[in-house]
């Protein structure tokens, strides 16, 4: 089956009720899914935000793909769930992404982008869920879709297609990388086979590893 895309959606942020009552947080988790051609930018897609800068977007995380299989699992377990609770900008068909490795690169219409890390869920997963327990969740499936890089601008748009330009040889997967950071620390040296995985990453590596 050709891998493609499905749904192309962004979200500007908002201010929505907190973990703790009487509490907001500003969030950009909520996407809608919107038509036509949309910009790729050095960053993101036009029309999409990230609220905490330090946290979420930048480079490293310009783009977040989730996976239709992936929701199929997640409606398994969950039951009928909003096809954008994971804020996912782009949903994919046909492509398991536990299975990308870190550093591949693609081309989706027009642009081009790099697989950079797996995402890494906080509290604000829960509050788009209206579930606190499904970043817990979320950590144990060890689904964890895919942060891309931007590597080339262009357009692209709901039913493109994936090409995997690609695949670096060292093979580490977004769900190996996940599944390390999360469940198998013991094996943090791996991570620094994958020279495509943001600074911290290696970082956090380096210290488990010297304090083995």
């Amino acid at each position: 089956m050709t891998a493609f895309v499905r749904t192309v959606a962004v979200g500007r942020p908002r201010e929505v009720p907190g973990p703790r009552d009487g509490e907001t947080t500003r969030t950009g988790i909520w996407k809608e899914p919107v038509e036509g051609p949309v910009e790729v930018g050095p960053e993101n897609l036009a029309g999409d935000e990230q609220a905490d800068r330090v946290h979420h977007g930048g480079p490293d995380k310009s783009v977040y793909v989730y996976g239709e299989e992936d929701l199929d699992w997640w409606r398994g377990e969950l039951g009928d769930i909003d096809d954008q609770v994971f804020g996912q900008n782009l949903t994919m068909v046909g492509y398991d992404l536990r299975d990308a490795v870190v550093g591949e690169r693609w081309r989706i219409g027009m642009a081009e982008f790099q697989v950079a890390q797996p995402r890494t869920p906080c509290f604000k997963l829960g509050l788009r869920a209206g579930d606190r327990g499904l970043p817990r969740r979320f950590t144990a499936a060890v689904r964890p879709g895919v942060y891309l890089r931007v590597t080339a601008t262009g357009t692209l748009a709901a039913g493109d297609e994936l090409h995997v330009l690609d695949r670096p040889v060292h093979g580490l997967t977004v769900a190996e990388a996940f599944a390390i950071l999360h469940h198998d620390r013991e094996r943090a040296a791996r991570l620094l086979e994958a020279p495509e995985l943001p600074a911290g990453w290696h970082a956090w590596a380096r210290e488990r590893v010297a304090h083995r």
